[in-house]
């Protein structure tokens, strides 16, 4: 249980450090980690083993599993999730082969939720256009 709880504050320690950076010192990850009480000297210390840099969340992730594998503790501490990496519409083999097809890329996309014909229209503010007439 205590490992699940360890997991847990280290992804929670990551989404506060990550809320609004794209790279983030190590130093900046274990200072912040070592606000959160359920995270133990011992757990601290997998931080203390990660290279000292800057790093994306991803890549973090990808190191403090490093340091859980070259403990062996990956079978009682679990690893860290890796986010997928967001991938843009046009670097997908889908839009490579729309590209080669003459297709365009806005096919690609998901359809809307809502159909056209139930959007409603857009109007300026003020009065109905009907009143400005009369007046």
């Amino acid at each position: 249980m205590a490992d699940q709880v360890w997991m847990e504050e280290m992804r929670q320690v990551l989404d506060e450090v990550f809320r609004d950076r794209d790279r983030v010192a190590v130093r900046d990850v274990y200072s912040c980690a070592s606000e959160h009480i359920h995270l133990t000297a011992d757990m601290l210390a997998h931080l203390n083993a990660v290279p000292e840099g800057a790093y994306t969340r991803q890549e973090i992730a990808g190191e403090i599993n490093r340091v859980i594998r070259g403990r062996g503790e990956q079978d009682t501490l679990g690893l860290l999730e890796s986010p997928a990496p967001i991938e843009a519409v046009e670097d997908t083999a889908e839009a490579e082969r729309a590209v080669l097809d003459d297709t365009p890329l806005e096919a690609l996309n998901p359809t809307p939720a809502t159909p056209a014909e139930e959007a409603p229209e857009f109007r300026e503010a003020g009065p109905p256009a009907s009143e400005n007439q009369e007046r």
